[in-house]
């Protein structure tokens, strides 16, 4: 596709499932050079590219970490200038709380082509989805969409006469909206439906009033999610097919009973529910495979993927890649921030002409790979601790730029290869923080004692989980919470951490991989049955 003029396409991906992108959008995907997308995009859509095809994750998902709008706006106008097509793409619908104005106007400064592709708004969709009509001949005349995400900012005397009012992005604003709600004349009998992930496998339905919502979901994560408030939310019970595949997936909390009659779920995780540490923004497509297998997933960031403190140390670096013989890239996240950032300093991949890449790991290879590159070498097992072993050069000598994790990284890697005589450039690319809380279902489902298996796929996420537990509950008493569930370790570096600050490991991938992870918890559920 390319051409001498850029085009950039300012795409609606829909509600989240790719079977609600429209032809257009799926027509632009396959073709796109450069794809920039928000992390609300279904992982699903991402497959849609071309494997050439250059991919940025900008974030702009409420309150967690993301690039600045202008950085945004220039990588857009940048690669259009470049003559390649990009595809800006943007959950739900462009122009529906999705910040075109800023991008629009940067485009046409730069005299840049560009097009807005229409997508299904969620805001439309996940009612009709969750069997709530917007619109009603007696209960709904009109209905009214709003963004949550600034409750003082919105004109509530004119809101609450509305007769159907649909929120998005306040899910975490729940209580100050039904407080506004009220005070401002609304019945605290008035229905409500919350509905998470719209359209998904793993979408999740709410119900309840006014004033009994904010009890019933005390303990769920409610973003990202929809809210409905008017009475059309009471004609759900009547109007949602009863054979449709998104009923037998909703979770509500009036519906909740499981079917007698139903035919049993013979799927490997069936009726276990797995907790996933994991990072924020990350560990969707291994969530994807734990729920396809019948798990029940509780998602509790354990890790905020962010920029590093300072860009400094990484720009100086940018600007003197001739002085580098191999660049070397041990995660999927310093790939992702290392490749963003220099398409931010104005250059492309040809910047890297005449320099070698090492990479650890298949993920960190297939991210590489999505960026039109290929690694030079893959150590033959997946830890960085055997990359200095095995190094097909002599390092002697040897420049290596090392884009890592600003600090809490293991420092074994850099002396092996000093001590071999290489010279090592560290740059801080990206940071690996804490998050300020456990997420509340995570919490609920430990004290619950409801969990069966939590997964850690890097030693610092079995340092946050207990840091995160010992936030919530000082005592100690949080160890209980983990008799007989299954400890569940990627790697003999997680799995170190685990004996350190758990006590043991139970489950050991014997390929450190998440496909690996997966395999190794299916035959500790294989063995437990045995024992029983």
């Amino acid at each position: 596709m390319a051409n001498s003029i850029g085009t950039v396409y300012l795409v609606g991906s829909g509600p989240g499932d790719a079977v609600y992108l429209t032809m257009r959008a799926h027509q632009l995907l396959v073709e796109a050079e450069v794809l920039v997308y928000d992390a609300l995009v279904d992982s699903d859509l991402l497959q849609l590219v071309p494997e050439t095809c250059l991919r940025l994750n900008v974030g702009k998902r409420g309150g967690e970490p993301s690039m600045p709008q202008v950085e945004i706006n220039t990588l857009l106008v940048h690669h259009c200038l470049q003559g390649q097509h990009v595809v800006r793409l943007k959950s739900g619908d462009p122009f529906i709380f999705g910040r075109c104005q800023s991008e629009i106007e940067a485009l046409t400064a730069a005299n840049c082509a560009f097009e807005v592709v229409p997508g299904i708004s969620s805001a439309l969709a996940a009612p009709l989805l969750a069997g709530i009509p917007l619109t009603d001949p007696v209960l709904s005349r009109c209905f009214t969409v709003v963004s949550g995400h600034d409750p003082d900012g919105l004109n509530w005397q004119t809101l609450t006469q509305m007769d159907t009012l649909v929120i998005l992005m306040g899910g975490q604003h729940l209580a100050k909206l039904l407080r506004r709600l009220q005070e401002h004349g609304r019945s605290p009998q008035t229905p409500i439906a919350i509905i998470r992930w719209a359209s998904r496998a793993n979408q999740q339905i709410w119900e309840g009033t006014l004033s009994t919502i904010l009890q019933e979901t005390a303990t769920e994560a409610l973003s990202p999610c929809v809210m409905v408030i008017g009475e059309v939310v009471r004609l759900r019970s009547y109007l949602q097919p009863p054979s449709s595949p998104l009923v037998s997936t909703v979770l509500t909390t009036s519906d909740s009973t499981p079917d007698p009659t139903a035919a049993p779920d013979t799927r490997p995780f069936a009726g276990k529910t797995i907790l996933v540490t994991r990072s924020v923004n990350q560990s969707s497509p291994f969530i994807d495979r734990l729920n396809h297998e019948g798990a029940t997933v509780v998602e509790m960031p354990a890790l905020e993927i962010g920029p590093p403190s300072s860009w400094q140390a990484l720009d100086e670096a940018l600007t003197r890649l001739e002085d580098f013989d191999w660049l070397l890239l041990t995660s999927a996240n310093s790939v992702e921030y290392f490749f963003e950032r220099l398409a931010t300093q104005i250059r492309d991949l040809r910047a890297l002409a005449g320099i070698k890449i090492a990479v650890v790991g298949d993920k960190t290879a297939q991210k590489l790979e999505q960026r039109g590159l290929k690694p030079d070498f893959v150590p033959p097992e997946f830890v960085a601790d055997s990359l200095a072993t095995h190094f097909p050069a002599p390092l002697s000598g040897t420049r290596i730029l090392f884009p890592r994790v600003e600090s809490g990284g293991r420092d074994l890697l850099v002396k092996d290869f000093t001590n071999r005589g290489a010279n090592v450039t560290e740059v801080p690319t990206y940071q690996s923080l804490c998050p300020a809380a456990i997420a509340p279902a995570a919490l609920a489902a430990l004290q619950g004692r409801t969990v069966d298996v939590v997964t850690f796929a890097s030693a610092k996420t079995v340092k946050h989980f207990c840091q995160l537990l010992e936030q919530s509950q000082p005592d100690t008493t949080w160890q209980a919470w983990l008799e007989g569930v299954c400890i569940a370790s990627i790697g003999p570096q997680t799995t170190k951490a685990c004996a350190s600050l758990l006590g043991r490991v139970d489950a050991e991938a014997k390929e450190y991989t998440l496909e690996g992870l997966i395999q190794a918890i299916a035959q500790w559920f294989a063995a437990s049955s045995e024992k029983v």
